[in-house]
């Protein structure tokens, strides 16, 4: 596994017949054994002609599975291999058709911050396809964990929701008057970075829905806007 990271060594990997085998170590009994094979198909897949290789021997489903049920290494290393591999359109299209998102966003809340970012940005990746920011509708709510202030990643869950908003079904979902709110206390509150990112996500939403508009007046949102304006975030102006 260790000799992986080098670029030799996984062109001889994957050039050799060594991916097919990997890959069906993922379903290995023993959990250390599978966590090692997700490990070094993560490590192979940084090559762009290994991502390829990879795919054609159909890890998804059971790296998805990783992510959902197994050990705390495994989840991490399994996020991380779902991003890489979704730098592929067709991968991110399957991704989200073996419900790959949800297990992504459990993992927010409940990994390592490891996992997290890894998580976060695989659920960004994904969301740049069409079909999965539709997906994301039937999927657990990242707008509740913008109300965790444990989880230090509220600028990445803006910028995913941000994606989400330029859809129609996005917009949809995201435009009710509590979700107004909670951007409202965000910009009241939050950091300068949350913000701009909150203010953005407030506008896009805004743009389709007069309703937001009055409801986040009603929210006392004026002020705040006027004091980032006052304090030249030049984005906002």
């Amino acid at each position: 596994m260790n000799l992986i990271a080098d670029y030799q060594w996984r062109w001889r990997c994957s050039t050799s017949g060594g991916v097919r085998p990997l890959v069906k170590l993922l379903t290995y009994p023993d959990s250390k054994i599978r966590e090692h094979a997700v490990t070094t198909i993560l490590n192979l897949s940084i090559d762009e002609s290994n991502k390829k290789l990879i795919s054609k021997e159909e890890p998804i489903p059971t790296i998805i599975d990783t992510v959902e049920n197994r050990t705390v290494g495994g989840k991490e290393n399994s996020a991380a291999a779902l991003f890489s591999l979704s730098m592929l359109n067709d991968n991110k299209v399957k991704i989200g058709e073996l419900n790959g998102i949800p297990p992504l966003i459990l993992l927010l809340k409940g990994g390592t911050i490891c996992g997290e970012k890894d998580a976060i940005t695989a659920l960004f990746i994904l969301y740049l396809n069409h079909t999965n920011k539709s997906i994301a509708i039937e999927a657990p709510p990242l707008i509740n964990l913008l109300e965790d202030k444990n989880l230090d990643m509220v600028d990445e869950i803006l910028s995913i929701i941000l994606l989400l908003a330029l859809s129609q079904g996005g917009r949809q979902q995201l435009g009710q008057l509590s979700f107004s709110e909670t951007l409202v206390n965000l910009i009241k509150h939050w950091t300068s970075k949350n913000k701009e990112c909150s203010t953005a996500v407030l506008l896009e939403l805004c743009s389709k829905n007069s309703n937001l508009i009055l409801a986040a007046l009603q929210y006392s949102v004026y002020k705040p806007l006027a004091d980032i304006s006052y304090y030249a975030f030049d984005k906002l102006e």
